[in-house]
């Protein structure tokens, strides 16, 4: 079942992916990245690396944080509740089957779809800075999340005072879910966080790219919303996934130019990857 949700997810996003990058990126900007593919990809493999090292690292502390967590003991789902309330189950008394379906696409599709667009998007652009920041930016969130998730136990509004929705309706989405959230670790929102995360950057680039302003914005929105609705997130957790999101785009900001990650895995990249890279270009 796994394998299939994946393959659907693939296909879905891909399609998504292809349609936006005609429509948005255009032609022009396709051409100039292939004959300037490798600088661009020298410029942001390094940061890429440390993203990959730090998604491999939350793949498996993931495992144990609920263990180290309960051994720290801070349990807060009642404490959320009583500051909130059951906003969730508010929210919810205006269930439909045509919302549950849009916020349950968008939490599972659209938010791959807002994630990896931009990336798409930037690395099209000459000036690989805003590329190089929506990586760090993402590095820091996937950094400062699981983080939080060691010294908070906060069950989510499904576990505790409100319908689970999506796994109601599409039960095979658990599998995919099971494998990268458990049901301990909600606050912060790292949905909320990270699709903020892309609408800051979206909005930085408007003028580059007028038609992924508006779409990124709706998207985020949906997304943040769709984890309450969907019983996945109380309020608190998107408001922590906001504060988030500033909080790693202005620590990129601050980085980006101040630490160059690349001076230091150069040696690295020039002997096992740079080669690589230019035998594809020379088949292509």
């Amino acid at each position: 079942m796994l394998l299939r949700v994946l393959v659907q997810l693939t296909l879905v996003v891909g399609f998504m992916l292809a349609v936006a990058t005609v429509w948005l990126v255009g032609r022009n900007r396709l051409v100039r990245t292939r004959n300037e593919f490798p600088s661009r990809l020298r410029s942001i493999v390094p940061i890429g690396i440390v993203l990959v090292v730090v998604l491999l690292v939350n793949s498996v502390v993931r495992q144990f944080i609920p263990d180290v967590s309960w051994m720290i003991g801070w349990e807060l789902t009642w404490t959320f509740f009583e500051i909130e309330g059951n906003l969730v189950g508010w929210i919810q008394r205006y269930e439909t089957p045509a919302l549950t379906a849009y916020f349950s696409f968008v939490y599972v599709y659209g938010y791959a779809f807002l994630l990896i667009f931009p990336v798409v998007a930037y690395f099209a652009l000459s000036e690989t800075k805003p590329v190089r920041l929506l990586l760090t930016a993402y590095t820091i969130n996937y950094t400062v999340g699981p983080l939080i998730y060691v010294f908070f136990i906060v069950y989510g509004p499904r576990n505790f005072a409100a319908e689970g929705l999506l796994y109601d309706a599409y039960p095979r989405y658990q599998h995919l879910t099971g494998e990268v959230n458990r049901n301990t670790n909600v606050f912060p929102s790292l949905h909320t966080s990270l699709s903020v995360t892309v609408a800051i950057f979206a909005y930085r680039t408007r003028e580059v790219y007028r038609g992924w302003y508006p779409i990124a914005l709706v998207l985020a929105g949906s997304v943040a919303f769709s984890t309450m609705y969907l019983g996945i997130h109380w309020a608190i957790d998107v408001v922590a996934g906001v504060a988030l999101a500033y909080l790693s785009v202005h620590a990129a900001d601050a980085l980006i130019d101040r630490w160059d990650v690349y001076e230091h895995l150069e040696p690295y990249y020039e002997r096992y990857v740079a080669p690589s890279v230019g035998r594809l270009v020379d088949r292509r």
